[in-house]
């Protein structure tokens, strides 16, 4: 279990603007509560799939002295705005305080560097815990359970969660897959053979062949800092990939929704944001967030096409899940 081996008092959530609930003061828990610090991200995949547990924890726990905290800092620009933060947190059913840390203060406070990362707190306000990334589930909630009985060891806990899907269970595989990839020149790379141009439209040539894990662009688009947006209907992007789902963090023009057609491989099977009409796949983008573009099986190699059928499309990141049940 990942505990501090010297005493590190937990820094206070300042800096940060809180959306809902909120503000939460560790001071003022100070023998009261167990807090459970959750950074995380709306588009984030890894956040995402850990939000089940979080959510389920807090209302498992918060009549028995847990308070959990939200604090969102954002991966994209455009996460910066709370309305879009709001919203998720409404999807993914989070009913725990949220601060949105959009200049970092709290992230640099706790010196943390992970999308997700949980950090445990001690009724005495000291970090007892932490945890970064997915997984340790059962962990994490004995851990919490550990601090809820030293503030109150008469305490009626239940047994930990059931796993939420397959592949969180004990044997469940994770294959090396295609690394997360970035659509916008500060992180990206392109497999395209002419160089990329940054911050006005140009026309780009796809020639093939495909290098697995390099997003390739044909047609217009205008490359910027964090993403790559359509300048023409029809610009599209192509990858080679080797995993079991695969995820695009995408976004509109401002005010309006936008289609983007998916052309797929022989042999994978289409995300729960593809709708189709007749043989042909289409994502309705109708605001800035993670799209399910491809759900496999299993773990495969596999390909395919994005393109837009407006002028201002904008991705950011293809996001991919590496872990099948046994």
């Amino acid at each position: 279990m990942p505990q501090l081996s010297e005493t590190v008092f937990a820094p206070e959530l300042d800096g940060g603007q809180w959306i809902q609930h909120g503000p939460v003061s560790l001071k003022a828990l100070r023998d009261k509560a167990t807090v459970l610090i959750d950074f995380w991200d709306y588009t984030c995949v890894n956040c995402i799939r850990t939000l089940p547990y979080v959510a389920a924890w807090n209302k498992r726990y918060k009549h028995s002295g847990l308070v959990v905290v939200g604090v969102h800092a954002p991966e994209f620009s455009f996460a910066r705005e709370g309305s879009h933060v709001v919203e998720a947190a409404a999807r993914f059913g989070l009913e725990y305080p949220i601060v949105l840390d959009n200049e970092y203060a709290i992230w640099r406070a706790y010196s943390n560097r992970f999308w997700p990362a949980k950090y445990l707190v001690d009724a005495k306000g000291r970090i007892r815990y932490y945890h970064y990334g997915e997984g340790a589930y059962q962990e994490t909630e004995l851990a919490i359970q550990g601090l809820i009985r030293e503030l109150n060891p008469a305490a009626s806990l239940p047994p930990p969660m059931e796993p939420v899907r397959d592949s969180d269970r004990p044997g469940a595989v994770c294959y090396r897959v295609t690394p997360e990839l970035y659509l916008g020149y500060a992180r990206g790379q392109f497999g395209n053979f002419e160089s990329i141009v940054r911050d006005r439209p140009h026309d780009y040539r796809d020639a093939g062949p495909h290098v697995e894990g390099m997003p390739y662009l044909a047609g217009r688009w205008l490359v910027e800092q964090e993403s790559a947006r359509s300048e023409a209907v029809g610009a599209g992007i192509s990858l080679k990939y080797t995993a079991k789902d695969v995820n695009l963090v995408m976004a509109p023009p401002a005010g309006v929704s936008v289609r983007a057609e998916i052309s797929l491989e022989i042999g994978q099977r289409a995300g729960e944001d593809v709708k189709f009409e007749g043989d042909r796949g289409f994502i309705t983008v109708d605001r800035p967030r993670m799209y399910n573009v491809v759900a496999n099986e299993s773990v495969i190699s596999g390909s395919l096409t994005i393109r837009a059928e407006a002028e201002g499309l904008a991705a950011y990141a293809f996001t991919f899940i590496s872990c099948v049940a046994s």
